[in-house]
């Protein structure tokens, strides 16, 4: 199909009567919306009055949250499984996890069966590993996996600690 002058001025006329692209390949007859579109564009049609229900602002809904639905736990996956477990008991106090001095390792002294959590800085001479007994297949005690792995919703809705600065 080529665009004769005639199918061209019908095409100006329904442009600015402010039909679709749409609207306007179907009363040509035989071109699609894309060969409408185009044209307009080559021809450099593109500036009609927009109607008066595009002027007015939109006025958005307000969002709704979405119901988040638990994924059931994979038996290979053991932290996961342990975060899922950890939701139903009471969260672990941070401030009263003394460590005993017996219990304490360096970094030479870690092995698999030491929990491997880091307490304090790696810069002091007063830094050391909790080296408690590690739960089966993980890397930290019972206390320490309670912190590692936290459900994703507790650690979203747990507020940052205040910081004096």
């Amino acid at each position: 199909m080529s665009w004769i002058d005639e199918r061209v001025e019908l095409l100006k006329k329904l442009w600015a009567d402010g039909l679709s692209a749409s609207q306007i390949a179907g009363e040509l007859g035989g071109i699609t919306r894309n060969a409408v579109i185009g044209k307009v564009h080559r021809l450099g049609l593109s500036g009609r009055a927009k109607s008066p229900s595009s002027s007015v602002p939109r006025v958005r809904k307000p969002r709704s949250h979405m119901m988040r639905v638990q994924r059931p736990m994979s038996r290979g996956n053991t932290a996961l499984a342990l975060a899922y477990e950890m939701d139903q008991e009471p969260e672990p106090e941070l401030i009263e996890n003394i460590i005993p001095i017996g219990q304490r390792r360096t970094l030479l002294e870690l092995n698999e069966d030491t929990c491997r959590w880091p307490i304090g800085d790696p810069a002091t001479s007063e830094f050391f590993f909790c080296g408690g007994k590690p739960l089966s297949s993980l890397p930290y005690c019972t206390f320490h996996s309670r912190v590692a792995y936290q459900p994703a919703n507790e650690r979203r809705n747990r507020k940052p600690p205040f910081r004096q600065g």
